[in-house]
Formats: structure tokens, sequence, C-alpha cells
């Protein structure tokens, strides 16, 4: 579609590939009404795969090493590089989870949001990350579960989570016919984090010898997939999950069990309706987790060091009956007291600053969203 005359510019900034699913349909909506989209990207992982159909700049290439000279200097090149590219695209507002955004938002004069999902007190990393680039943000967007500690006057939260922005009902249906496994088999999926990100320093999860502990006890049930961010050894390289990975969800939604040391694939497990078991160091810390395991029990988190727990945890979910009816019937009531986050996110930048003073005067307007 072509631009509609006076219509406003967006700059959307991705760190990760996640952020590329957090905000694929925004864009997408935001360019069918004519505006004129610009997305910008760090060099991580498939992200740059994921943007190639869209009009987008990179502003890094490869992985920084993990010094505090070569974090400081990656991120002013980044600042740098991105505000040459804000002052030749001319954006009405920029948006993103990245603190580059931030950072040029004073300089360019133009305002910036933030989306995001973590508790900032967190851990050291997360609250310093969050002073290095919170106070130049505009506004930041996040679930109504999340603490922004300082920050939550310049909050508008939401009730929804960031991975109903592409797992809400309005936006993804599950196909079985993509899932390529006999309907009357079960199958199950494990997940390795890398747990490499700055907030992971000294954060464990499922070792390779519980991996093999775990396996041993769901074949007699049936197949294992395991998706993973790090290299396997040979004996677990077997179970690797080699279908097209943009049927992960797919895949997801139809699982008997998921078990993982990952936020986000716990997260968007439970959020289908598949129950989930999450095994690392920040069960109890993250707000939105916290909602999805305890309010709703769409999964459970246990801490590491809690082998056994975890062996019986599954196996008693492997044996109650009618598992996804009761798993599929929690995720219904979770989506009736959340809101369509897609739309409401549309509704927010299209119309900000106006959305922000809005639902700081009556935040039930969100509710129009559902």
């Amino acid at each position: 579609m072509k631009t509609v005359k006076n219509k406003k510019r967006f700059l959307f900034q991705l760190n990760h590939p996640a952020h590329y699913h957090l905000f694929k349909n925004i864009i997408q909506i935001l360019e069918n009404k004519g505006y004129k989209i610009l997305i910008s990207i760090k060099d991580k992982d498939i992200l740059k795969d994921l943007v190639k159909n869209y009009s987008y700049v990179q502003i890094s290439v490869g992985y920084r090493k993990k010094f505090i000279y070569s974090i400081l200097k990656s991120v002013i090149d980044r600042d740098k590089k991105l505000l040459k590219i804000v002052k030749d695209f001319k954006p009405d507002l920029m948006i993103g989870t990245s603190p580059e955004i931030g950072h040029i938002s004073p300089l360019a004069k133009i305002p910036a949001l933030f989306f995001g999902e973590d508790d900032v007190d967190l851990s050291i990393p997360m609250y310093l990350g969050a002073l290095t680039c919170y106070p130049f943000f505009d506004c930041i967007l996040t679930p109504s579960c999340v603490n922004n500690s300082i920050w939550n006057r310049k909050t508008v939260f939401y009730e929804g989570f960031q991975k109903l922005a592409y797992l809400h009902p309005n936006r993804f249906t599950p196909q079985r016919r993509l899932v390529d496994i006999d309907k009357s088999n079960k199958y199950f999926i494990i997940r390795f984090s890398a747990l490499t990100a700055y907030h992971d320093n000294g954060v464990s999860g499922i070792t390779d010898l519980l991996a093999r502990r775990i396996i041993s006890k769901l074949l007699p049930y049936g197949k294992v997939l395991i998706s993973s961010e790090r290299t396997l050894p040979n004996d677990l390289e077997e179970y690797r999950f080699r279908e097209n990975l943009d049927y992960m969800h797919h895949y997801l939604a139809y699982a008997n069990l998921f078990i993982g040391d990952s936020q986000t694939m716990c997260a968007e497990a439970g959020l289908l309706g598949t129950p989930f078991i999450r095994y690392n160091d920040f069960v109890d810390k993250i707000g939105y987790l916290n909602e999805i395991e305890k309010k709703y029990q769409l999964g459970f988190g246990i801490k590491t060091g809690n082998e056994d727990v975890l062996i019986d945890k599954m196996i008693e979910l492997l044996n109650t009956p009618e598992i996804k009816k009761i798993f599929n019937a929690r995720k219904n009531r979770m989506l009736k007291e959340k809101i369509d986050v897609t739309s409401f996110f549309v509704w927010f930048i299209e119309n900000y600053p106006e959305s922000k003073r809005k639902m700081k005067e009556n935040p039930d307007y969100q509710y129009n969203f559902k």
C-alpha cells in the first residue's frame, strides 16, 4: 500500500528474534494503514532472515565480547549509527525494547516508547540496565504484573502479556496439519536456553545429565523433541527439533508437555494451553511468569537443585487424564481476562501521545481491545 499523505513515520528497533514476533503483527497493520515503517536491527541469530521482506537497516555486526569496555563501545557505536539513521528517516515516534532508542531520543528530539516485560528489580544487571535508559524514554508499556520500580510513574500498564501480541487467538490459530507427528502419538518438547544474556550471569538451568534423566522418563509415553540454543552432545543430538522453525508455535500448541529453562518458550507453551515445567534460577522472581504459573496455573516453576521435584511433577502431569482439556480451560479463563495486545498497541502507537494521556486518566479504556 502506498504511504498516505501526512501519515506518521515509525521506527522499530529490534534487538532479538523474539522482538520480531512481538511487533510483526503491529508493523503489518500499521503498514496496511499506510504508515511509513523502518526497522532497525542488531545482528542477532536469525533476526536478519525474519525481517528480510521489510525495509530495514542494521546497526551492529557480529557479537561483542563480554568485557565492560567492549559492552560500552558497542553501545556507543550502535547509538551513533542509529542517530544517523533517525536523522535521515525522520520518524515521528521510535518503538522497541532497545536502550538505543532511549539514548538518542533527547538528541534527536523524537519520543521513544519502551515495551518491556521484565521486572527491573529482577537482578542488579537488570536494574543497572534500566538505569542507563529508562530515564530517557517518554513512556514504558508493560504488563500490569510487572514492577518497574521508580519508573512506575512513567509506565502504562496493560492487562496482557507480550507473547499475546502474536499468540492471542485473534492473531494465531494452531494448525495440526503443520505438525509432522501422528495425531495418535503423544510428544514432548524440551528447551535448553543458552543462558548467556547479561541478566543470566550466574544462572543455571537444565544440565545434560538432567536432560538424559528427563528423556528416559518421557520416552515410554511418547516422542521427545529438543529445542536448544546450545551445542548438544551426540546422544542428545538425535532428539533435536529439525522441522521448520516457523512451525514451532504449532508444535507447542499440540505438545502434551513442555519442559525448559527458557522463560520465553515456557510462557508461550502456557499461553497456548500446553502444561509446562520451568526449571531455572529465575523461579518466583519474574512477575509475568508468576501470574501465568500461580494465578492461571498454566505451568509450574521449579528452582534448580530440585531435580527430584521436577521428575515427580513431570510424572504427575504425564499421568493426569485429559491434561490438555484441563489446561485449555485454564488458558481460556486467562484469555477472558486479558486484552488483544496487538490491537491495543496499534491504537497506542497510532494515537500517541494522546493515548498515553487517555490511559493515565482511564486505564479501563484498554478493555475496548478484546
